[in-house]
């Protein structure tokens, strides 16, 4: 255990309950030290407790006062966007060298998508895990991006209303900005556009998304070996994450082009990607792929940093 780098998890929520859950079962070089709320009834503490873990109910200020602060090096954030920006000041201001792993869409850190840029943040005191849709989808533009110049993406989140809490309501403006900067800035987009739908379907359906991607004339077979591999390299650290169906191509010819807001008339390669995310269950029901992969990206980005540390 030693060895392990400590960590806390500030926000009792969901999200944050199900990523302790993960780190306590499946984390091989983090340990789990503090869980953080402000609700003393809530049912992350409740349970923290009962496995073992410190726990405390005054927010960020109560962590930074208890005696296990001193050897906690990384902080798990799944609280709100407003709420991060307070958060991590706080704790730049009581510990310089910590670092922040932000499940919000409050993006004060680089954004971080596992497969396709952790690498080049593994340094950065604060990364954000940008939002579900962005963890789900992302991956998808960056893979035809390899490929061919990628003039514009959109993608379409739908998400059961069930799996969708106070958080995620209050920040959808955040969630619709934040993914689309990011569809720019690490899916490689010149232009990107978020939807996230809330599907009040019962029984609660899977996570779905909907990725379309125009871009330069490519070789379809290597557009489509490329979103297959990354599909692969997501489902190492999310099992549930696959394909729906095969891979669709459109091509768009200059005497009959779309016409597209932001990007005006286009002639090229449209891709469609169709995506499924279930769930592993460790807190949240199999139906909230969408939180599932949150927390399994940040699981995965803590991880590889708590590596460099080792070097």
């Amino acid at each position: 255990m030693s060895n392990k780098l400590k960590v806390a998890i500030i926000g009792s929520g969901n999200i944050g309950t199900d990523l302790m859950i993960k780190i306590l079962r499946h984390a091989k070089s983090l340990e789990m030290s503090v869980m953080v709320g402000i609700d003393p009834a809530s049912d992350g503490l409740a349970r923290a407790a009962r496995m073992g873990v410190a726990t405390t109910h005054e927010g960020v200020d109560g962590l930074i006062a208890m005696p296990e602060f001193a050897d906690i090096a990384m902080v798990f954030d799944a609280t709100s966007a407003g709420a991060h920006i307070h958060n991590d000041k706080k704790l730049k201001a009581a510990k310089s060298d910590i670092r922040i792993v932000d499940l919000t869409p409050a993006a004060i850190g680089p954004y971080c998508v596992p497969v396709v840029n952790l690498e080049d943040h593994i340094e950065q005191p604060n990364v954000n895990m940008v939002t579900c849709g962005g963890q789900a989808t992302i991956p998808m533009v960056a893979a035809v991006r390899q490929v061919a110049k990628v003039h514009y993406a959109e993608i379409v989140a739908s998400v059961s209303s069930k799996s969708a809490g106070p958080g995620t309501r209050a920040n959808i403006d955040e969630f619709t900005e934040t993914t689309a900067k990011a569809i720019e800035e690490v899916g490689g987009a010149d232009k990107g556009k978020a939807i996230i739908i809330l599907n009040p379907a019962e029984p609660p359906l899977l996570m779905r998304d909907t990725v379309y991607v125009l871009s330069e004339q490519a070789d379809k077979a290597r557009v489509e070996a490329s979103v297959e591999a990354m599909v692969q390299a997501v489902q190492s650290y999310v099992p549930g994450y696959r394909l729906k169906q095969k891979v669709q191509f459109d091509d768009i010819p200059e005497n009959a082009p779309l016409n597209v807001p932001g990007l005006g008339k286009f002639a090229g390669l449209k891709t469609t990607v169709f995506l499924e995310v279930e769930g592993a269950a460790h807190y949240l029901p199999a139906y909230a792929g969408n939180l599932d992969i949150m927390t399994s990206a940040a699981l995965a980005t803590g991880e590889r940093i708590a590596l460099s540390y080792q070097r």
